[in-house]
């Protein structure tokens, strides 16, 4: 549908503005692009982001010290905005989506009913920061805003790689360069870049990796004790589920560390061979097609065991219709 942010937004004195637990590069570019925007459109109206605390790497970004990361007891918002994710993975900010006199759902998962008054889920659009751009007057977008909305994009690309990428992605990331900001350098800092015990975490989880299934899968775990070792929480593993997806003859790469007593959390990465969406919808995650995540209860070796039949299911289903479709030609 067709949302006009402005109209829906005015008369609001106050308006909210949050993102899933967790929050990566593309939640936190939309919501700091939203809250901008927002703030930029409706000097006299109170504009306030809540998110669990975002990693360091996106300091640059205008807003990141004010967002709330305590989430304390408010009044209720006229509008509230939940971005880049369903309503259920909004964690201590869903109290305020569901006091709110209107509340706008903004997604681009696939596994997202929309959960708001009004929803926008458009899962033909690579990341929410894009969905932004499109539902924003142009004629506002200033170089800070460009920036974060850039962020988002290219961590939701895996910086213009993954298949979410279409070419009106490539037009609307060369419209927000064109504003000035040091785009390498972001790129660098807030994708590529790892710190020294980052580094250390990635190569014991690439060392004590196991392929699986005729060597199409790999799967690495990482438990409390060793994250303890380092010193590192779940901020620092990121990257290391897109590492094991880039060695040669992965279709399906599964990386999991642990947040308690026989739980993980799961990420997965795929070729076309595998919807990894849809094994994560299973157990009750979500995500998009090549790029997933669940939470899973059990030992490392039943999580692996119980993923891994959906897996091997959906790399049988590719065979036999790729199969079909030679013999056919």
């Amino acid at each position: 549908m067709n949302l006009n942010l402005l109209e829906e937004c005015a008369g609001a004195k106050r308006i909210g503005i949050s993102g899933h637990v967790r929050p990566d590069g593309d939640c936190l570019g939309a919501c700091l692009g939203l809250w901008q925007y927002l703030g930029k459109c409706f000097p006299a109206a109170n504009v306030q982001v809540f998110l669990e605390k975002p990693a360091d790497i996106f300091k640059s970004m205008k807003g990141f010290g004010e967002i709330d990361t305590d989430f304390p007891e408010e009044a209720a918002f006229d509008v509230f905005f939940a971005l880049d994710t369903s309503v259920d993975r909004l964690g201590d900010a869903e109290k305020y989506f569901k006091a709110a006199g209107k509340t706008i759902n903004i997604d681009h998962h696939v596994s997202n009913p929309g959960g708001g008054h009004i929803n926008v889920v458009r899962p033909d659009v690579g990341s929410t920061c894009e969905i932004i751009y499109d539902l924003i007057d142009l004629g506002q977008l200033d170089r800070d805003m460009a920036q974060v909305l850039y962020v988002g994009m290219i961590h939701d690309t895996g910086v213009f790689q993954y298949s979410n990428t279409t070419p009106a992605t490539l037009e609307k990331a060369a419209k927000l360069i064109s504003y000035g900001f040091d785009f390498p350098n972001l790129i660098l800092e807030t994708f590529y870049q790892k710190s020294y015990v980052q580094a250390q975490v990635m190569g014991r989880a690439l060392m004590e990796s196991i392929r699986f299934l005729q060597g199409a899968c790999i799967v690495s775990a990482i438990d409390k004790k060793t994250m303890e070792f380092y010193n590192v929480g779940p901020k620092d593993l990121d990257g290391i589920v897109n590492q094991l997806r880039n060695i040669e003859g992965i279709d399906c790469a599964i990386f999991m560390y642990e947040t308690g007593t026989l739980e993980y959390k799961v990420s997965m990465r795929s070729s076309e061979k595998v919807n990894v969406a849809e094994v994560a919808a299973y157990f009750g995650g979500g995500g998009h097609a090549r790029a997933a995540g669940c939470n899973l209860t059990g030992t490392f070796h039943d999580c692996v065991n119980n993923i891994s039949l959906h897996i091997e299911k959906a790399l049988k289903k590719w065979e036999a219709e790729h199969d079909e479709r030679d013999n056919s030609h």
